[in-house]
C-alpha cells in the first residue's frame, strides 16, 4: 500500500517535470534560444511551443524589448587638455537573438565597455568649448560609431545621449566670470546703441526745426517783400499823380508833400522817448490850411478818375452805334 502511494507519486512529480520540460511558454517581448545536446537550433518567438523531451533545452532567454545602459562616469581630456567628467545612457534593442547570446559574453558590460571607449575617443577630439557647446554633435557621432560596433552582435544602438559634462572648478569659476564680462559688454554696446540713435534722433529733430525756421523766415521775407512792393507801387502811383498836378500848376500838390513830411516830423517828435515835452507850433492855421490844401487835391483827383470812368462807359455805346470797333482807353 506504502510502495503503490510512494510510487504513484514519484510518477506524477516525473509526469510534471517531463511536462514542464516539455512544454514551454514564451511571454511577449522575450526570444528564448533552443539547443539540441548543447547546438543552437532554433529560437522560440511569443507563444507557447513543444521541445523534444531528454534532447532539446532552453538554451537563453533574451529580453527583446528597448532597454537602457547607464555609460559610468569618467574623466576625459580634450584636445585643449582640459579635464572634464563625462557620463551618458544608451537605449539598445536586440534584434537577432541567436547572435545577442552567442556571439557576446556579458552584453551589457560589453556594451558599456564600448561606449566608455569611444566617449573618450569622440570628446578627446573636440576642444572644451566644443564639447560644452554641441552635445548633439557628440551624441550623433557615438550613435554612429556604437551602432556599427553592434550590429554583429544583433543590437540595435537607438539612441545614446550624454547626461552630464563636469569641467574643472577653476574652469567653471573661468566660464562664470567670462559669462558676466560677455553679459556687460553687451549691456554696454546695448546702451551705447541707444545713446547713437537718441542723438540721431535730436539731430533729426533740430534739422527739422531749423528747416522749418527758415522756410518761415523766407516766407515772411516774401511777405514783407510783397508788402513793401505792393507799398512802393502805391507810393509810386501817389507821387506820380502829385507830379501830374504839380505840372499842371497846382500849388495843392505841393503843399500835400510839405504837410506830409510836417506831420511825420512831428509825429516822430512826439514818439521819441527822449522827449518830455510836446512843442505844438503856434502857427496852427497853417497846418490847417495845408490840410484843406490836400482835401481839395484829393477831390480833383476823384474828379478824373470820375471823368475817365464816363469815357470808358461812353465808349461801347458809341461803337455799338456806329457799328464800328471798340476803343481800348488806356
Amino acid at each position: 500500500m506504502n510502495f503503490s502511494l510512494i510510487f504513484f507519486v514519484m510518477f506524477a512529480v516525473f509526469a510534471l517535470i517531463f511536462l514542464f520540460s516539455v512544454i514551454k511558454i514564451v511571454p511577449q517581448g522575450r526570444e528564448f534560444t533552443v539547443e539540441r545536446f548543447g547546438k543552437y537550433t532554433k529560437t522560440l518567438t511569443p507563444g507557447i511551443h513543444i521541445l523534444t523531451p531528454f534532447v532539446e533545452r532552453i538554451g537563453r532567454r533574451m529580453n527583446m524589448m528597448e532597454q537602457v545602459l547607464d555609460v559610468p562616469t569618467q574623466e576625459v581630456i580634450t584636445r585643449d587638455n582640459a579635464m572634464v567628467k563625462v557620463d551618458g545612457i544608451v537605449f539598445i534593442q536586440v534584434m537577432d537573438a541567436a547572435k545577442a547570446a552567442y556571439r557576446v559574453d556579458d552584453l551589457t558590460y560589453a556594451i558599456a565597455q564600448l561606449c566608455m571607449t569611444n566617449l573618450r575617443t569622440v570628446v578627446g577630439s573636440m576642444e572644451l568649448d566644443e564639447v560644452l557647446s554641441q552635445r548633439d554633435s557628440i551624441n550623433t557621432r557615438l550613435l554612429h560609431v556604437i551602432d556599427a560596433a553592434t550590429e554583429p552582435w544583433g543590437i540595435k544602438a537607438n539612441r545614446i545621449e550624454i547626461k552630464d559634462l563636469t569641467p574643472p572648478v577653476d574652469i567653471t569659476n573661468a566660464m562664470a566670470r567670462q559669462m558676466k564680462a560677455e553679459r556687460e559688454r553687451r549691456a554696454v554696446i546695448t546702451e551705447a546703441d541707444g545713446e547713437k540713435q537718441a542723438a540721431i534722433a535730436r539731430a533729426e529733430g533740430a534739422k527739422q526745426a531749423a528747416i522749418l525756421e527758415a522756410e518761415g523766415r523766407r516766407e515772411a521775407a516774401f511777405r514783407d517783400a510783397e508788402a513793401r512792393e505792393r507799398e512802393a507801387e502805391a507810393e509810386a502811383k501817389a507821387t506820380a499823380m502829385v507830379s501830374e498836378a504839380i505840372a499842371r500848376g497846382d500849388v495843392n500838390a505841393i503843399n500835400y508833400f510839405v504837410a506830409q513830411k510836417y506831420v511825420e516830423a512831428f509825429a516822430e517828435l512826439a514818439r521819441s522817448p527822449q522827449q518830455k515835452t510836446v512843442i505844438v507850433p503856434s502857427e496852427m492855421g497853417a497846418l490847417v490850411g495845408t490840410i484843406a490844401g490836400v482835401g481839395e487835391l484829393v477831390g480833383l483827383a476823384k474828379e478824373q478818375q470820375q471823368v475817365r470812368t464816363d469815357a470808358r462807359q461812353a465808349a461801347p455805346r458809341a461803337a455799338r452805334r456806329s457799328g464800328g470797333a471798340v476803343p481800348t482807353t488806356e
